[in-house]
C-alpha cells in the first residue's frame, strides 16, 4: 500500500504549502503569534511567511518577551497591520514601561488598524501614554486597559478611529479627555470604565458629533464633578453605577433610541431621565427610594420597557413609567434572586397602589407582558400582575416564568401560582397566557 501511495506522490506530500498564500495567511492569523513565528523552521517557503501575517498577539510573561516583541515588530513587513494585541502582566520589570512606548510607535508606523494594550504591573507602576502616541490616521479601533496613564496635553490626530475603549485607565486632567476626543472626528463607539484609582478628573466632558454608542461604568467614589455628554448622533447609551456625583448631563442626544440605566444616585438621575425622551427601548435598574423622575418627562417614543424588580418599592417606579409612556408595547419585569436584594425587598412598609386612572398604554398599545422569575408569594407582585392582565385591552401575550423547583414542597406553590394567574379575568380576549419554569 505504501509503495502504491509513493508512486502516486501522496506520501510525504506537503499539501498545506500548496494552498494560496492569502489562505495560508488567513489560517496563520488565527494562531497565537509564538506559534506563527515557529512555522519559519518548516521550510524555505515558510521562513518569512510569518512576517506578513496581518494579526499579531503577544502575551507576557514569557521568556525573552520584550526582545521577541521588538524583533517581531521590526521584522514585520505586511503593508497594513490589521490587528495588534499586547498583554503585559505579572512583572515588575521597568524596562517594559519604556519598551511599550517604542512598540506602539512601531505599530503605528505599520499602519495598524486595531490596537489593544492591556497592562498589569506590580507596585502600582503605570505606562505613560503621551500625546505623541495618539497620531495614527489608519487606526480604527483602540482599546487601552488597566495600568495606563493618559497624558494628552494637546490635540491629537486619529481621523479613522471609530472604536475607543478606556477601561480602568487614569487621566492627567480634564484637558486630556477633551484633547483625546477632539482628535477623533469619526468616533462611533466609546466605552469609559473607571475604577477606584486616583481620580484627577473633575468633569468628564464627552463632546463627539459622530458618536453613536456610549457606555459609562463608573466605580469611583464620585466626590466631585461628573459627566457631561454632548453627542447629537448618539443612539445607544449605557450608564452604570454613578454614585455621589453632583452632575451628569446628557446635553444633546436627540437621536437616542436605546438606553440602559443602572445604579445611579438621586442627583444624577433627575438630569439623566429627563434627557431620555426620545428613547424607544429603555432598561432600568434603579431605586425609587433614591430617585424621582421629573413629572414633565413623557416618553412618547418608548415602545419597550425593561425593569428590574429587586429594589425596594420598585412598583412605584413602574407606575410612574406606565403613566409616562403612552405608546408602550412591550413590558418586561425581571427579578434577581440574591440574599442582599431579598433582605432589602422585605424591609419596605409601603404597598402597591393602583394608578388613579388606567395608563394610556394599557388601554391602547401594550401587546406583550413578560415577567421573569415571578413570585406569587409576594403580594405586590401578585397585585401588579393582576392589575396589568385586567386592564391591558390590547394584550396578545403574557409570559410568566418562575425559578426552578428546588424542593418537592414547592410544587404546591407553583400550582397555586398557575391557578391564580389562570383565574384572572383578562381585559383582552385574545391574550395568550404562557407559564413556564426557568
Amino acid at each position: 500500500m505504501e509503495q502504491c501511495l509513493r508512486k502516486r506522490g501522496v506520501v510525504n506530500r506537503d499539501r498545506i504549502s500548496e494552498l494560496p498564500e492569502d489562505l495560508l495567511l488567513h489560517i496563520l492569523s488565527k494562531l497565537p503569534t509564538k506559534d506563527v513565528i515557529a512555522t519559519s523552521v518548516l521550510s524555505k517557503q515558510w521562513r518569512f511567511l510569518w512576517t506578513v501575517v496581518p494579526r499579531l498577539e503577544f502575551v507576557s510573561p514569557s521568556k525573552n518577551f520584550a526582545q521577541n516583541v521588538g524583533r517581531c515588530l521590526l521584522s514585520h513587513k505586511a503593508p497594513v497591520l490589521e490587528s495588534l494585541h499586547m498583554m503585559v502582566e505579572d512583572t515588575c520589570d521597568e524596562q517594559y514601561i519604556g519598551d511599550i512606548g517604542a512598540w506602539v510607535g512601531i505599530a503605528f508606523a505599520h499602519h495598524v488598524r486595531e490596537f489593544v494594550l492591556d497592562v498589569l504591573l506590580y507596585y502600582g507602576q503605570k505606562v505613560q501614554f503621551l500625546s505623541s502616541l495618539f497620531c495614527c490616521d489608519t487606526l480604527e479601533t483602540l482599546k487601552l486597559k488597566n495600568w495606563i496613564h493618559l497624558d494628552v496635553s494637546f490635540p491629537v490626530s486619529m481621523k479613522s478611529l471609530k472604536t475607543l475603549h478606556l477601561e480602568s485607565v487614569t487621566y492627567k486632567d480634564d484637558e486630556s479627555i477633551c484633547n483625546l476626543l477632539s482628535g477623533c472626528p469619526n468616533l462611533e463607539d466609546l466605552l469609559v470604565h473607571r475604577c477606584r484609582y486616583p481620580n484627577y478628573v473633575m468633569n468628564f466632558v464627552i463632546v463627539s458629533p459622530s458618536l453613536k454608542r456610549l457606555t459609562i461604568k463608573d466605580r469611583t467614589d464620585g466626590r466631585a464633578g461628573g459627566y457631561v455628554v454632548n453627542a447629537p448622533s448618539l443612539k445607544y447609551l449605557t450608564i452604570e453605577t454613578l454614585q455621589g456625583y453632583e452632575n451628569c448631563m446628557i446635553e444633546n442626544a436627540p437621536e437616542l433610541v436605546e438606553a440602559n440605566i443602572r445604579n445611579i444616585s438621586k442627583i444624577v438621575n433627575e438630569k439623566i431621565m429627563g434627557s431620555l425622551k426620545s428613547v424607544k427601548r429603555l432598561s432600568l435598574d434603579i431605586s425609587p427610594l433614591e430617585i424621582k423622575c421629573p413629572t414633565s418627562s413623557i416618553f412618547y417614543q418608548l415602545l419597550y420597557l425593561e425593569m428590574h424588580t429587586h429594589r425596594v418599592e420598585w412598583w412605584n417606579l413602574l407606575t410612574l413609567m406606565l403613566e409616562s409612556s403612552p405608546k408602550l408595547q412591550v413590558l418586561k419585569l425581571i427579578h434577581e434572586y440574591s440574599h442582599y436584594y431579598r433582605m432589602r425587598y422585605w424591609r419596605t412598609g409601603e404597598k402597591w397602589s393602583e394608578p388613579k386612572y388606567v395608563p394610556q398604554c394599557l388601554l391602547s398599545h401594550l401587546e406583550t407582558f413578560v415577567w421573569t422569575r415571578y413570585d406569587s408569594r409576594k403580594e405586590e407582585e401578585k397585585e401588579v400582575a393582576t392589575y396589568i392582565l385586567r386592564n391591558a385591552i390590547q394584550l396578545k401575550k403574557a409570559s410568566f416564568s418562575a425559578r426552578p423547583i428546588e424542593d418537592l414542597n414547592e410544587m404546591d406553590e407553583r400550582l397555586e401560582m398557575l391557578e391564580g394567574l389562570n383565574g384572572v379575568v383578562r381585559a383582552s380576549n385574545s391574550c395568550h397566557l404562557v407559564l413556564e419554569l426557568e
